[in-house]
């Protein structure tokens, strides 16, 4: 099987590099990869101790940041390296103030390239977050006697784990990872059905991570103005069924306002077509008061969205009405927003949780939901829309530190 391993992922390097010549955002990922060895050598030293925290992208690089922080400030002078698979999370990252010494790409998980990576600074602790497993990259790390841990781990049944051919997968983990702390006892449940005993159920270190989006300065410049006393939907990093839903609801209400945060820039001018009286939010320092009468904001750059659900009434997070996947919705959960989304949602528990909570709620096609929003922000069910607010942050409120356990537990 080791064997087998190492030849998926010789096809891996070949296939991402053939499809980088089609494919600008693979191109990144492939180009950037040659870029990881030079970083390490210039920024450590093969004797600088190292905090190293792997994150497949943007999603799990938040969740896993609680702990690093902790991490850090338990162990001030060890150096923090950041890697990623995608650029997605790469990309957002680098561009944002951060406590990583080195932020790269995960060089491919080729023996040689990872002994060679590993072999340039001292690891003492290894994170990966989630579910992003490299096995020779394990194996490695272990051989450099650093400790090896699974932070806000999710096992689910389609797993290779749960297969006639996952037992070198699993024998693999055994071996070299120390400790899994999952998310869900569901999750942990499948752990131990393997064999994978060195686990305990800590909880989702993304409550932890919106929990601090509470008590920060949310403020965002003209958005006060554009709400004025309507009601404000956000639209999170909406795709064009999300899209579809603000159509709707400009058709049959013109009071309510919308803000529209695409989950791509390259929407912006699809979204300004779609709605031509529409404002962007970079042109609206220069615009009028009297031009914030339109009824829909696009969001034109990143790293506003976390922030804009602080004002919002209700909020639209995208990605649940196909396979993309379900995007953040406690971003918008802990500042009490009800959260509306599609039933695309498996990897995703935390979105079953607030459904049961009534904190939000899942629909099948677009229609139905653009009426449910209506029904929320038309100004005339106040009480239903408080019992979701007040449902919605109090289920992020009740969940427990899981880094505070998560830290205890790796400490000990």
């Amino acid at each position: 099987m080791k064997l087998l391993y190492n030849i998926f992922i010789s096809l891996l390097i070949v296939g991402m590099k053939i499809f980088s010549l089609f494919n600008n955002k693979t191109k990144k990922g492939v180009e950037g990869r040659k870029q990881s060895l030079d970083k390490v050598k210039s920024a450590f030293s093969k004797t600088d101790k190292v905090i190293w925290m792997h994150a497949a992208s943007l999603g799990e690089y938040e969740q896993g940041l609680p702990v690093l922080e902790k991490l850090k400030e338990k162990f001030p002078d060890y150096k923090v390296l950041v890697t990623f698979f995608s650029p997605s999370g790469y990309e957002n990252v680098i561009k944002k103030k951060h406590i990583a010494d080195i932020i790269c790409y995960l060089p491919f998980d080729k023996k040689s390239t990872v002994k060679e990576f590993i072999s340039q600074f001292d690891v003492k602790l290894f994170f990966t977050v989630k579910y992003d497993y490299w096995y020779n990259l394990l194996a490695e790390l272990k051989k450099q006697n650093a400790k090896i841990y699974v932070i806000s781990a999710l096992f689910y049944e389609r797993q290779s784990f749960f297969t006639s051919y996952g037992k070198w997968f699993v024998k693999q983990l055994k071996e070299n990872v120390d400790w899994f702390f999952h998310q869900t006892k569901f999750s942990l449940a499948l752990a131990k059905s393997v064999g994978l005993l060195k686990s305990s159920v800590t909880g989702d270190t993304r409550f932890d991570r919106v929990k601090q989006l509470q008590v920060r300065d949310n403020h965002i410049n003209h958005i006060s103005e554009f709400i004025g006393e309507n009601k404000a939907v956000v639209f999170g990093s909406s795709w064009q069924a999300e899209e579809k839903i603000a159509e709707m609801i400009s058709r049959k209400n013109n009071r309510v306002k919308m803000i529209i945060a695409p989950h791509d820039l390259k929407r912006v001018e699809h979204l300004k077509n779609v709605f031509p009286d529409a404002l962007r939010y970079s042109e609206v320092q220069h615009t009028k008061v009297s031009d914030f009468k339109a009824q829909i904001l696009i969001i034109d750059n990143i790293g506003l969205l976390s922030r804009l659900y602080s004002y919002a009434d209700v909020a639209v997070v995208g990605g649940g009405f196909h396979d993309a996947g379900l995007h953040n919705i406690l971003e918008a959960a802990t500042f009490g927003v009800p959260v509306i989304f599609g039933n695309h949602y498996k990897k995703n528990p935390e979105a079953d949780d607030l459904i049961s909570m009534n904190g939000g709620k899942s629909f099948t096609d677009e229609q139905t939901a653009a009426e449910f929003v209506l029904f929320l922000a038309n100004g005339e069910n106040e009480e239903v829309l408080a019992e979701m607010s007040q449902n919605a942050r109090k289920f992020v409120d009740e969940k427990p530190d899981s880094t505070a356990m998560i830290l205890q537990k790796i400490l000990s």
